[in-house]
């Protein structure tokens, strides 16, 4: 009997630790996130369950959870395009940063998809938000999907500490199991 009771402490005390790890990696290292909306369509659908790495570097067009700031109820997926002290604008479905040219291959398939003579992305500069650069300590996000997305072009830059983790794994549906593609940044 004293054998019993001693697995079964031991028992316990491993589900304890077990979850209390399970705890703090989700507090400190990742977090689980459900997507809503079709803001990041093709790359990320609605109802696709994804999680976001905490306490990463940020980098022009890594996919960003983040709290939104028009909607304290609410958090957003959104793609990072703009980071601080620089200038961003848009010019016949072409994105500039800091005046050059910068390729966006995660939008090929929905500009493909357009009819002819159609922008997928509307003509757009920072001026149109009452600014030259993108502040220190804000990035500009947009949302893949660029006539379905509330962006940066409608809430304004993003305060970095507002990010909430950098989505890196696709967990549901099976069938998309596995890494978000990395998209490499020819900017300077």
């Amino acid at each position: 009997m004293i054998l019993k009771s001693k697995e079964f402490i031991k028992s316990v005390v491993f589900f304890a630790a077990l979850a209390l790890f399970l705890f703090l990696l989700r507090q400190f290292v990742f977090t689980p996130v459900i997507v809503k909306g079709h803001s990041m369509d093709p790359t990320l659908a609605d109802g696709e369950r994804v999680i976001a790495l905490k306490n990463t570097k940020i980098n022009r067009f890594d996919i960003v959870t983040l709290h939104a700031p028009d909607d304290a109820d609410k958090n957003y997926i959104k793609r990072v395009i703009g980071l601080p002290g620089e200038t961003i604008e848009y010019r016949d479905d072409v994105l500039y940063i800091n005046g050059e040219e910068i390729q966006e291959p995660y939008l090929d398939q929905f500009k493909s998809e357009m009819p002819k003579g159609t922008l997928f992305t509307d003509n757009f500069s920072l001026a149109e938000i009452g600014a030259q650069k993108v502040p220190e300590g804000k990035l500009f996000v947009l949302g893949d999907n660029r006539q379905n997305s509330k962006d940066s072009r409608i809430i304004g830059f993003i305060d970095e500490k507002e990010i909430m983790g950098d989505v890196k794994f696709v967990m549901w549906p099976l069938d998309r199991f596995g890494m978000i593609p990395s998209v490499k940044s020819d900017a300077k």
